[in-house]
């Protein structure tokens, strides 16, 4: 019979500390991510042969500087295990601690501990401790999303086109969500643009767009074919620089908006190029803000009633968020006048309520007096409403103008102002009838109000 080697030294000295001090092994579950709300449990399971003392759970907070106590159990002033599972596996007791979030938030983000101990076998005083560790990480979906147009209220341009910017705002997401494009459901093929400088406040693409212009200015088509007439030059600023390089393709020619051989015709490329940029900010509850911002050159011939969609793709979505806009020039505005007959002395105020549709971007209104300043003296109004005070008799029969635009069309609506004579305030020593001093009598003016819509687009 074979005789047994001995046991290494350094193996025997392990298994008389291992037989002095007792065995203790900690390992928590891992955890997928949970949505905030749901329900959660930390699972902690540890196999000792050795008597419990004591099991403490942690939540660690500031980059592992904070930890705070979430539950205690102490075996020394505590019978209650409610919390823990145990079974016989061989000679070594097997635990399990359970701790319970009911409704999970954001602020539970981040690192737990479990921290375990038994005492010493030898001295049944001293505690051995171990721990282990796992994240948390908590997802919130976005809570709001919407689409709007950058800077407006913007005019409508009839000389040259416009870069037009879509802004996607969403909120409340944790992580950042996927955002995206589409033109009338069909998702939108961008290029990316760079990030803005830094310490810029606001962005704002270059041009998209070249004029198909020569050096003075003038369509080389036009010119050509000497259209021109005087061949007096356009009243525009300089063909910007695009982004994209020019390109050899047989550009479609686009009618003007207004008929007029003053304005120069926009040059409209077969497929609109766009471009994409996403940019995101943490926000003080630990969630985020996404900002998508879609940049073309806009051509009111096409876009006008065109159906765009931001849509958002998150974990925590089970399907995308969306949110849809439909770009519309305005037309047929409505204006309504108070009081309905205004007299001498009155204040009237004269506002746009809505339009024939919904428009999309917010409009601009300007008001001006046709043939003269209004009233203040000033030679236009902005804002939709326009306030008279202590209208005088000699407004009576004047024409205002309101003119509603947005990038993709304008629209001018006229109104007449007819100012009653007041009984309360003192005539003059003779009145436009001829009427002499102290001759009883009052002069009345038929109201006529007359509205003429005229849109551009």
């Amino acid at each position: 019979m074979l005789a047994m080697s001995p046991l290494p030294l350094w193996l025997l000295l392990w298994h008389l500390r291992h037989l002095a001090l007792g065995y203790l092994t900690v390992s928590i579950e891992p955890l997928p991510p949970v949505v905030v709300g749901d329900a959660v449990t930390l699972k902690c399971n540890f196999k000792t042969d050795g008597k419990m003392r004591e099991i403490v759970w942690y939540r660690v907070t500031d980059g592992g500087t904070i930890k705070q106590k979430i539950f205690t159990f102490d075996a020394m002033f505590s019978t209650n295990f409610s919390q823990m599972e145990n079974y016989r596996k061989r000679e070594d007791l097997v635990y399990q601690s359970t701790v319970r979030l009911p409704e999970v938030r954001i602020s539970d983000n981040g690192p737990y501990e479990c921290h375990v101990g038994i005492y010493d076998r030898a001295t049944r005083e001293k505690v051995v401790l171990a721990s282990g560790n796992v994240f948390l990480n908590v997802m919130a979906p976005p809570t709001s999303i919407s689409v709007l147009a950058a800077d407006t209220p913007a005019p409508f341009s009839r000389y040259q086109a416009q870069n037009f910017t879509l802004v996607c705002v969403v909120s409340g997401g944790k992580p950042a969500p996927l955002v995206y494009f589409k033109r009338d459901g069909e998702p939108i093929e961008a290029t990316p643009l760079p990030e803005p400088p830094a310490g810029a406040s606001s962005w704002a693409p270059r041009s998209l767009l070249h004029r198909d212009l020569d050096d003075t200015k003038v369509p080389k088509s036009l010119a050509a074919d000497g259209e021109l007439g005087m061949g007096n030059p356009f009243p525009t600023a300089d063909p910007p620089r695009g982004l994209a390089a020019e390109r050899d393709a047989v550009t479609e020619s686009i009618p003007e908006t207004v008929v007029s051989r003053e304005f120069p015709r926009w040059v409209h490329m077969a497929e609109p190029i766009y471009y994409f940029r996403h940019t995101h900010a943490p926000v003080s509850d630990g969630t985020v803000e996404a900002r998508a911002t879609l940049t073309w050159t806009l051509n009111p011939q096409i876009d006008n009633e065109a159906l765009f969609s931001c849509e958002v793709k998150h974990p925590a979505l089970s399907m995308p968020m969306q949110s849809e806009v439909t770009l519309v020039a305005p037309k047929g505005p409505k204006i309504t006048m108070t009081p309905t007959r205004a007299r001498v002395g009155d204040t009237v105020r004269i506002l746009v309520q809505g339009f024939q549709n919904e428009v999309f971007p917010e409009p601009l209104f300007t008001w001006t007096r046709v043939g003269s300043r209004l009233l203040d003296g000033s030679a236009e109004h902005d804002g939709k409403e326009l306030v008279l005070e202590r209208v005088p008799a000699e407004l009576n029969g004047s024409m205002y103008r309101c003119t509603a635009q947005n990038p993709l069309g304008s629209t001018d609506t006229h109104t007449r102002l007819i100012v009653f004579e007041n009984p309360n305030i003192p005539r003059g020593p003779e009145d436009s009838n001829g009427s002499l001093p102290g001759h009883c009598g009052f002069r009345f003016v038929l109201a006529l109000t007359l509205t003429v819509i005229l849109e551009l687009t």
